[in-house]
Formats: C-alpha cells, sequence, structure tokens
C-alpha cells in the first residue's frame, strides 16, 4: 500500500478501513493521483525557462526564435532567456544581462564613449563560448545602429597553468589557453 492510499484509508471510519475492495479501490486512485500530482509538477517547471523541456518551442516561438536542429537545449534555454531579458531601453545593464543569459556566467560591460563601443569582457567563460554565434546576433537585434559591440574572451594563462594539477591540466581543452 503506498503512502497517498495510507493517508487516504485514515479518513475513512474503522470499519471501512477493513475491506480489502475499498483498500484496491484506494491503491488504485492512490496511483492516479500520484501520477496527477507528477503531471502538475511537471507543469510547473515549464513555466520557467531555465526548466523548460517540452515548452521550450513554445517559448522559442513566442520570442521569435529558431534553434539549429543540433543545438542542445541549454543553448535553446539562453537565447529565449536573452530575448526575455532583452526588451526595454537599451543600456549597458541590459547588454550585460543578454549576454550573462548566454554564457550562464559572468560578463562585464563597459563603454568607450569615443568610438562609440560597448566592449562585452567575459569573465568566467574560459575560451570562446559555443554559443557566441547566438549571442551576437541578438545583440545586433537590441544594440542601436551607431554603436558598435567587441567581444573580449577570457583564457588561461600560463601563471593559471603553472597554479593547476595534472589532473586539471589533463581535462582542459587547447582552445581554453590563451595560446590555443
Amino acid at each position: 500500500m503506498s503512502n497517498r492510499s495510507e493517508k487516504m484509508l485514515k479518513t475513512l471510519p474503522p470499519f471501512i478501513r477493513k475491506s480489502t475492495v475499498i483498500q484496491e479501490i484506494l491503491n488504485a486512485e492512490a496511483v492516479e493521483f500520484d501520477e496527477c500530482a507528477d503531471e502538475i509538477e511537471d507543469l510547473k517547471l515549464q513555466d520557467s525557462i531555465e526548466t523548460a523541456t517540452w515548452s521550450l518551442p513554445i517559448w522559442e516561438k513566442e520570442y521569435n526564435t529558431t534553434p539549429a536542429a543540433d543545438q542542445p537545449i541549454e543553448q535553446r534555454r539562453a537565447i529565449v532567456s536573452s530575448k526575455m531579458r532583452g526588451y526595454g531601453k537599451f543600456s549597458g545593464k541590459l547588454l550585460k544581462d543578454v549576454a550573462e543569459a548566454y554564457v550562464n556566467g559572468l560578463v562585464d560591460v563597459s563603454f568607450n564613449a569615443p568610438t562609440s563601443t560597448f566592449t562585452i569582457r567575459f569573465i568566467s567563460a574560459l575560451g570562446i563560448p559555443p554559443n557566441i554565434d547566438d549571442l551576437k546576433r541578438t545583440v545586433d537585434d537590441i544594440v542601436p545602429a551607431h554603436l558598435l559591440v567587441s567581444y573580449n574572451y577570457r583564457y588561461l594563462m600560463l601563471s593559471e597553468v603553472e597554479a593547476m594539477t595534472l589532473q586539471q591540466i589533463e581535462n582542459t581543452t587547447i582552445d581554453k589557453l590563451a595560446w590555443g
């Protein structure tokens, strides 16, 4: 007997609880209630872009994005999340929020007034982020035409590599290194 059917059984008068027919009915109902509870929990997960799975195509349609056929779900979520953040009056903060949604990490955004250039510097992500082209497309959509954007990627420096263990070095790909 499941936990749910036991709880249901306790709500009945004692003389009915002994009936095997009633117990079997409650067991069958408990299975259905458990399945409904699981469906409700899954539905709640679809309300957030961070946890959406089967509702992701709905989110993508709502925010007018078309993912590549082989694009990982995390990158697809990042695109939608970035589009969600990318509405409103343009600012450095908006650009930072959009970029952080793509890289799932920290970025720094600075503005050089004489050249009218925003620089997005990746702080926590090493190398070129795998979905950089998607980020660039979204940034192009939100940045006014008279402003420029440059990207500054972070790589491991020799001093950082020297501080790593052999295991860490073996697990690091060459594209994360400054000379890679």
